[in-house]
């Protein structure tokens, strides 16, 4: 399938053989650190309906680094939909503004709706607790490049794996590939959602359940981290009962293999100690960094650069 004036909203949407034309481009920018017009005289729409730094500022970089102008929306409170807009006709002024729309909504759904509503590519930024396709594309391809591949590795994902978007999309993303397993680390409170669970089991992909990381960091390659969302839990005494119930620190690692790498798709609050920043595992700020670069290709690719 082409990419030119595509939308991308859900990463299985996408192909394996997507994924490798996405990141083969990736590692150009990568290593000619690639700044050029490309973009020059088209406008991206930046429509944040609920906060981000990192997504937000990584695309922001990424179409700047590409020639491009943004439209940004990015305080919901202060345009018209406080007077009382529709989603549907916000989204239908920033298509006549713009060529290219990336939108964030604490909706779930919101992304598929305003690609059915614009006429101009619509790239999802994180819909509710549902969907982060361009964060599973960067941690997808962080492991690719650090690792020299996906297949075969034994990959750990720790902490919210309910409410966490990144965490759905990332474990999601993992089955386009063929990882020997996935380890699912979290409190029982925050298991795996079950329509997740049943996609893997369709797909036959491997995987164990546990909420103890010591007994199952020996044999990972990767651990991805998340953060447990307060905004995404809809009784804040369920968020209470699991706050703080792990933390990844040197102690933690003691047994783990050398070359393990540690992922996380930011921000992180105390999930990491900062003890661990400065061991040869933490690759966190490096996969922020691939981000733009992502991005970056995303770009070209969707709008036929």
């Amino acid at each position: 399938m082409t990419w030119r004036g595509r939308d991308v909203i859900n990463i299985l949407d996408f192909r394996r053989d997507d994924l490798d034309r996405l990141f083969s481009l990736t590692d150009q920018l990568v290593e000619s650190d690639y700044r050029a017009p490309d973009l020059s005289g088209r406008s991206v729409a930046l429509i944040f309906l609920e906060p981000s730094t990192r997504t937000m500022y990584s695309f922001y970089s990424a179409v700047n680094r590409l020639g491009g102008s943004v439209l940004p929306l990015s305080m919901a409170e202060a345009t018209s939909i406080a007077k009382g807009e529709s989603l549907a006709d916000t989204i239908r002024m920033f298509d006549s503004y713009a060529d290219l729309l990336i939108i964030r909504d604490k909706r779930e759904g919101a992304a598929y709706y305003a690609a059915e509503v614009a006429e101009s590519p619509v790239i999802n930024a994180g819909d509710g607790a549902h969907n982060h396709p361009t964060q599973a594309m960067i941690d997808l391809y962080t492991i690719n490049r650090l690792k020299g591949g996906i297949d075969g590795l034994t990959i750990g994902v720790l902490g919210d794996l309910k409410y966490g978007r990144a965490a759905a999309s990332f474990i999601l993303g993992l089955t386009l590939y063929r990882p020997g397993s996935i380890v699912l680390i979290s409190p029982e409170e925050l298991r795996l959602k079950s329509e997740v669970r049943d996609y893997l089991d369709s797909r036959g992909v491997e995987y164990v359940e546990t909420s103890s990381l010591r007994d199952v960091v020996p044999d990972l390659d990767v651990l991805y981290v998340t953060r447990i969302q307060k905004e995404r839990f809809p009784d804040p005494l369920e968020y209470e009962r699991v706050r703080g119930s792990y933390r990844v620190d040197l102690e933690a690692l003691r047994d783990a293999k050398e070359d393990l790498i540690i992922l996380h798709p930011l921000p992180r609050v105390d999930e990491i100690a900062v003890e661990v920043d400065d061991t040869p595992y933490a690759k966190y700020f490096l996969q922020a960094r691939y981000g733009v670069y992502i991005r970056m290709a995303l770009l070209r690719l969707v709008m036929g650069v």
